[in-house]
């Protein structure tokens, strides 16, 4: 049980927006019309978030995800930890610099808050790449209490054991969550630019497909604050890597600003790779929040130079405890 009454209220409408306002100011008049288009079709993803605060602690839902009563799924912020600058407050990583005490602290009081026990708290050693490991019971709790116990070398877990939470750690990269309630399997996937480019997202889906049996059109998918295209300036390698493997760069590489810089759009790569694979473009929720114009709620690499926290994405079945 969640304990406490929650306090709700749905995301503030400035954060919904999937460009800021200085980046939007920067297009030419053909760019604003082609996202205008692209923001107002019909058939798009949904961008609404919701924060409840419980026990005091900001946490983030997908309104998608919030329908199915099987599972509990979070978004956390930076918000209400033990940690200390540059961590601060809510690091969940202990991989970063952060004293391992604080980060358990933080921990302990999110699951709490969630009511999920720190012993069903499942992480991974995360390397931005795109290997998706099928989390068996032996492998509950890997990584809940200490780093190196973490599972090795993986960017995504899925699983249909109830009471296994699924978290992933990110700070500027995308985090992805998914459910298939007609199997009821769940997933939760970590997409930098290299696990984007890597179609760790698709590759997700198609463990789903293949050793779950699931329809990608029974797929709910949430994709979580992250750098957004108003920020993610990269180099002409990356924008290469972005051609060669989407054989396309319109609407993923933005580079018509005044002063030619390019920028990459994390969002709109992994919701093609989501729609591609079979997923509803009406299944899947986007945050569209950047964490690097929002590093007040959310830990961004880029923004701090990469002195900095995790704040975490998780999922889980839930069952008899």
């Amino acid at each position: 049980m969640l304990g406490q009454q929650p306090v709700t209220r749905l995301l503030p409408k400035h954060l919904c927006i999937f460009y800021c306002k200085q980046y939007y100011a920067l297009l030419s008049k053909k760019s604003r019309q082609e996202i205008g288009d692209i923001h107002n079709r019909p058939a798009s993803s949904k961008t609404v978030m919701i924060e409840k605060k419980i026990h005091s602690l900001p946490i983030w839902f997908f309104e998608n995800l919030m329908g199915h009563q099987s599972i509990r799924h979070f978004v956390a912020t930076r918000i209400g930890g033990h940690s200390h600058p540059p961590y601060d407050a809510l690091n969940l990583s202990f991989n970063v610099g952060d004293e391992p005490q604080n980060v358990l602290k933080n921990r302990k009081r999110l699951v709490e808050a969630l009511g999920i026990p720190l012993t069903n708290l499942t992480t991974a050693k995360q390397v931005h790449d795109a290997h998706v490991k099928i989390i068996s019971e032996p492998l509950r709790g890997k990584g809940a209490t200490d780093y190196e116990d973490a599972i090795n070398g993986t960017d995504a877990m899925v699983t249909h054991i109830p009471n296994i939470c699924l978290m992933i750690l990110v700070a500027d990269c995308v985090p992805i969550l998914f459910y298939d309630p007609s199997k009821r399997v769940i997933g939760a996937a970590h997409a930098g630019w290299q696990g984007t480019l890597q179609r760790v997202a698709q590759k997700t889906v198609k463990v789903f497909q293949e050793d779950f049996g699931c329809s990608p059109k029974d797929v709910v998918v949430g994709i979580g604050p992250s750098i957004g295209p108003c920020c993610y300036e990269v180099g002409q390698e990356v924008v290469s890597e972005v051609e060669h493997v989407f054989r396309i760069k319109a609407g993923l590489i933005r580079n018509e600003s005044a002063d030619s810089k390019r920028y990459f759009d994390l969002w709109t790569a992994n919701l093609r790779q989501l729609v591609q694979a079979g997923i509803p473009e009406n299944n899947i929720e986007v945050a569209r929040i950047c964490t690097c114009h929002h590093s007040d709620l959310f830990f961004s690499y880029r923004q701090e130079k990469g002195k900095t926290g995790r704040f975490g994405a998780g999922i889980v079945i839930l069952g008899n405890q």
